[in-house]
């Protein structure tokens, strides 16, 4: 009889192996029932721990937030413009580790305080260089679900780096479109070369936040001039 002792079952050893899971299965297959087995135990044991798999996902998302931040401290000497480059650039890189890992994260509510310290710290990077509080948080959700929406659509093509779904070839996308030749050309402007439409677009929502007025608020704080007819 052997006299091994099993890891105990809770939240955090539940959620590892979800996500081991998830780069096997993808989001559909990831059932209760396939992490109980992966985990040798009966599948109502989870439901002590999750009541759904809506929880389940809430504390995959929040130990994928974990470990990205993991072993990288804020620098304090960041402009609130490298921020927003680091901290988006690793979240991309961070969904892109996990099969549907974007799906995984969209729409999950973290299950501990794991992020507060960075997001204080980015607010205040915001304040401190004349933002209002409500223009520091468009700003950071902004570029995060500019984030979150491409790694979903990359995620739809290229599940895991190096993979493809079938039906995403350029070269027949562009045969069938022969006659509409700029949509022909298109394709690879949007289903190749991901790194560098990512950085492109990023870098366009920033330039953006630079050239708004600072300190403003909310648009109806804009000057007449800027506004339509019917906001007037």
């Amino acid at each position: 009889m052997t006299t091994e002792r099993r890891a105990p079952l809770d939240r955090t050893r539940v959620a590892a192996t979800a996500l081991t899971l998830l780069n096997e299965v993808g989001l559909d297959g990831l059932t209760l029932r396939a992490i109980a087995k992966e985990l040798d135990v009966k599948a109502p044991a989870l439901y002590w721990h999750f009541k759904d798999k809506q929880a389940l996902l809430d504390e995959m998302a929040t130990e994928m937030y974990r470990r990205m931040v993991a072993g990288t401290p804020l620098d304090a000497g960041d402009t609130w413009q490298e921020r927003l480059l680091k901290s988006n650039r690793g979240l991309r890189a961070a969904l892109l580790g996990y099969r549907d890992g974007a799906r995984v994260f969209s729409g999950s509510r973290f299950t501990s305080l794991v992020h507060v310290e960075a997001m204080e710290d980015n607010l205040r990077l915001f304040l401190s260089a004349g933002f209002t509080l409500p223009q520091a948080v468009r700003a950071s959700s902004t570029t995060y679900l500019y984030t979150l929406g491409f790694v979903i659509e990359e995620q739809g093509v290229e599940p895991l780096p190096g993979e493809r779904r079938e039906g995403y070839d350029i070269d027949e996308r562009a045969r069938l479109m022969s006659d509409f030749p700029l949509s022909a050309a298109a394709g690879a402007e949007i289903f190749a070369d991901y790194e560098r439409h990512f950085e492109e677009g990023l870098v366009l929502i920033i330039k953006g936040i630079e050239s708004a007025p600072k300190g403003r608020g909310e648009l109806r704080d804009q000057p007449p001039h800027t506004r339509s007819r019917n906001q007037t």
